[in-house]
C-alpha cells in the first residue's frame, strides 16, 4: 500500500482510459472469490466483515460478563439464538398460537383485527406503516401507509416471463414452509396464495413511480383514508394493533390505488384464501427463528435461488444480525469506544466543510441556473446538518424484557418495543438527533425531511477514509461518498425537498426544465449499459437516476473539494495528485457479484452496478480526461457535447 492505494491490484494490461474499474482491480478482479455466504465480495463487504468481527467480539463479551442490564439483553438475545439445541426440539411449536388466531377468524372482520394482532408481533400485512416527518410539514411526525402482501421482492416478478422459473420455485417453497408447519393440502394452499399475491402485486405500483416525492404525498384524514377500501376498518385493525386512534387521525398514503385495490378483494368468498395468505406470512415471519428445516428452506429459495448465494451464513453471523436488529444502538454505544477516535471525526469535518464549500462554488458558477435559483439552492446548502460517527445520545432499551430461552418471544417483544418507540413520535416534537442507521453500519444516507447527511462509524474505515492518508485518496474515495449524499439533496427526488425538509417548490419553471434535460440525458446513458453477469439485461436509468445523480456530482464535487486543499503537484509513485484522487475512486468499487443477485439488483436496486459507478461516472467528468489524457481513440471516450454536469 501507498499513501492507501494497493498498486499491485493494478492491471497494466487495461489501459486506465479504457476501462478504470479493470485497471485497477483487474487482479483482484480475477482472483478473489465470493464467501460462500455471500452474495457479493468487495470493499464494502470487507468492511461489513470486519465490523461484524468486532461486534461479535462485544455481544459475546456481554454474553459472557455483563456490566450493566442493558449489555445482559444483549447477551440474552444472543444466548437465545445460538440456543441451536432448544431451537431444534422446538421445531414448529412456536408458531401454534399465531397459527391458532388465524384459525379462530370467521369473516373479513376478523381477518383486519388480526392482521393488527399480528402487525405488533413483527408479521407482515398487507400494507407497511412508519412514522416519519410529515413531507409538506416536516415539524412534525405523521403515519405513512405504503402497499405490501407480496413475498417476491418485486411486482414486476409476478408478471415478467424472465421470472418464470422464480415464480415456479416460490411456489415450491410455499408448499415446503406450509408443510413444515404442519398444514395439510400445502400445494393447494400455496398455489391459491400465489394467485392471490399476483392479482395484490397487480396493485402495485412499479419501482419508479414509488421514487416519485410528489406523486407518493397523499395526505388524507382517517375518513378519506377509510374511504379507500372501505371494507378495511381502521379502527378494528387500530384496536388489533393496540394503535391509538390519533395515529391514523391524518395519514401519508403512498399509493392510493393500491388501498383501492385491495378493496376488491377483501370479500367474503376470497376469505379462506386470505387465511391461508395469513398463515404464510406468520410462518415467513418467524422461519429465521425456528429450527433448521425451516431455516434451511427459507435460504433456499431468498438466499440461494434469488441471490444465488452458496451457503446459508454462519449461526453466529446470523446472531450477531439478529442482536443489531433488536438493540442496534446498545451495541454501537460500545463499539465506537474503540472503534471511532476523535480524529477520525475533526478530518470528516474538516472534508465535509469542503464539500460544501466546493457545492457552493459550484452553484454559483452554473451556467444553466437562474440567480433566484441558485440563491435558494445555497439557502439549502447551508441548512445541511452533518452527522458524524455516532448519535450524541442513544436509544434507550428499557421497556425490553429478554431471557436466554425464548428466541422467537425475544423477536416478538423486540419489534413491539421498537413499535411503541415509533408510535411516541406522534404528537412530539422531532428528534433531529436520532440517528437511522446504527454506528456500526457500513453506509451513509441523506434524509431530505431533515436535510442532513449521515455517516456512520463503520464506513469511516479504509479504503473509503483513512485519517492519516493523503489528501487525494481521501477526497476519491470518502469524499466522493460526501459528495453523493449531499448531492441526494438536490437529485430529481431530494431537490424537490428546501432547506427546511418540506416538499416545496423552490424552483423557476424555467431551471427546473434545464434540470430535467440534463438528468434525461444520464437517464439515456445508463439505460444502454448492461453488467457482466446480466445476460443481456441493461440498468434501468429512470430507476436508478437518483443514485447516477449522486454519484456525478459526488466525484465530480469531491475533486474540486480537493482542489481547495492546493495539493502539491509532486506525483507519489508515478502518479499525480488527481491520478490517485480519481484511482482511489475506483479502488472503493473494487466489487464482485453473482450472476443472480446482478439480475435481482437490476430489478430493484435504485444503485447501478459497480461497474458503472466507477467507469460512467468519470466519463462526464473533464477532470478525468485531462489526468490520464485520455482521447476519442480510447474506450472511456465520450464526446464533450454528450458528457452531463449538473452540479
Amino acid at each position: 500500500m501507498t499513501h492507501g492505494i494497493d498498486m499491485t491490484q493494478f492491471d497494466p494490461s487495461v489501459r486506465v482510459q479504457d476501462d478504470l474499474f479493470r485497471h485497477v482491480n483487474g487482479p483482484w478482479l480475477e482472483t478473489a472469490e465470493i464467501k460462500p455466504d455471500r452474495a457479493t465480495a468487495g470493499s464494502f463487504v470487507t468492511l461489513v466483515d470486519e465490523a461484524e468481527a468486532k461486534v461479535r467480539e462485544i455481544i459475546e463479551s456481554c454474553a459472557a460478563d455483563p456490566q450493566d442490564d442493558e449489555q445482559r439483553k444483549i447477551g440474552d438475545l444472543y444466548a437465545s439464538f445460538m440456543d441451536e439445541e432448544r431451537i431444534e426440539a422446538l421445531g414448529a411449536q412456536p408458531l401454534e398460537a399465531e397459527l391458532a388466531q388465524v384459525d379462530a377468524i370467521t369473516d373479513i372482520a376478523g381477518f383486519v383485527e388480526a392482521l393488527g394482532v399480528l402487525d405488533r408481533q413483527g408479521v407482515g400485512s398487507v400494507f407497511g406503516m412508519y412514522i416519519a416527518p410529515d413531507r409538506g410539514n416536516p415539524d412534525r411526525y405523521i403515519a405513512h401507509l405504503g402497499q405490501g402482501g407480496i413475498g417476491l421482492p418485486d411486482e414486476s416478478y409476478y408478471r415478467e416471463d424472465e421470472s418464470a422459473a422464480i415464480r415456479e420455485a416460490y411456489v415450491v417453497h410455499l408448499t415446503t414452509l406450509l408443510g413444515l408447519a404442519g398444514l395439510d393440502g400445502a400445494a393447494d394452499r400455496a398455489a391459491r396464495i400465489m394467485d392471490l399475491e399476483s392479482r395484490l402485486a397487480s396493485f402495485h405500483w412499479d419501482r419508479v413511480a414509488c421514487r416519485d416525492a410528489q406523486k407518493t404525498y397523499n395526505l388524507l384524514p382517517a375518513d378519506g383514508l377509510q374511504a379507500l377500501a372501505p371494507t378495511f376498518d381502521w379502527r378494528t385493525w387500530s384496536a388489533g394493533a393496540q394503535i391509538s386512534p390519533r395515529v391514523l387521525a391524518e395519514v401519508v398514503v403512498s399509493q392510493p390505488s393500491f388501498l383501492k385495490g385491495l378493496e376488491t378483494l377483501l370479500v367474503e368468498d376470497e376469505l379462506d384464501t386470505w387465511k391461508d395468505w395469513l398463515r404464510w406470512q406468520v410462518i415467513h415471519s418467524a422461519s429465521a427463528y425456528l429450527s433448521s428445516d425451516f431455516v434451511d428452506a427459507n435460504f433456499e429459495f431468498y438466499g440461494r435461488t434469488l441471490s444465488g448465494t452458496d451457503e446459508l451464513r454462519p449461526r453466529w453471523k446470523r446472531g450477531v444480525g439478529f442482536v443489531e436488529g433488536a438493540v442496534g444502538e446498545a451495541v454501537g454505544k460500545i463499539y465506537v469506544r474503540t472503534e471511532f477516535p476523535p480524529a477520525s471525526k475533526e478530518r470528516m469535518t474538516e472534508l465535509i466543510e469542503n464539500l460544501l464549500e466546493a457545492y457552493r462554488q459550484s452553484i454559483t458558477a452554473l451556467p444553466w441556473m437562474s440567480d433566484e435559483t441558485k440563491k435558494r439552492a445555497h439557502d439549502k446548502l447551508d441548512s445541511f446538518n452533518p452527522k458524524i460517527g455516532h448519535p450524541d445520545a442513544f436509544k434507550d432499551y428499557s421497556a425490553l424484557e429478554t431471557t436466554p430461552d425464548d428466541l422467537l418471544g425475544n423477536m416478538r417483544r423486540a419489534v413491539a418495543v421498537a413499535t411503541d418507540r415509533e408510535l411516541a413520535k406522534i404528537g412530539s416534537p422531532i428528534d433531529r438527533d436520532e440517528w437511522y442507521m446504527t454506528p456500526q453500519t457500513v453506509n451513509a444516507y441523506y434524509n431530505p425531511t431533515m436535510n442532513e447527511i449521515v455517516f456512520p462509524a463503520a464506513i469511516l474505515q479504509p479504503p473509503f477514509f483513512h485519517a492519516d492518508a493523503d489528501d487525494a485518496v481521501n477526497y476519491g474515495a470518502i469524499g466522493a461518498v460526501i459528495g453523493h449524499e449531499i448531492g441526494h439533496g438536490f437529485d430529481d427526488q431530494g431537490s424537490q425537498y428546501d432547506g427546511t425538509g418540506a416538499l416545496n417548490n423552490w424552483w423557476t419553471e424555467v431551471d427546473r426544465e434545464s434540470f430535467e434535460k440534463l438528468t434525461s440525458a444520464l437517464v439515456s446513458q445508463y439505460d444502454d449499459l448492461s453488467p457482466v453477469g446480466a445476460d443481456g439485461r441493461t440498468v434501468n436509468g429512470s430507476l436508478t437516476i437518483g443514485e447516477n445523480i449522486g454519484d456525478l456530482g459526488g466525484l465530480g464535487i469531491a475533486h474540486q473539494a480537493f482542489r481547495l486543499t492546493q495539493p502539491s503537484a509532486d506525483p507519489i509513485d508515478g502518479l499525480t495528485p488527481d491520478q490517485r484522487f480519481f484511482i482511489s475512486w475506483a479502488q472503493a468499487w473494487q466489487s464482485k457479484v453473482r450472476p443472480a443477485e446482478t439480475v435481482r439488483r437490476l430489478t430493484v436496486d435504485p444503485h447501478s452496478p459497480p461497474e458503472f459507478r466507477c467507469n460512467q461516472v468519470v466519463r462526464n467528468i473533464d477532470a478525468f480526461y485531462e489526468a490520464f489524457g485520455v482521447t476519442a481513440d480510447d474506450a472511456l471516450w465520450l464526446e464533450p457535447a454528450d458528457r452531463v454536469a449538473i452540479w
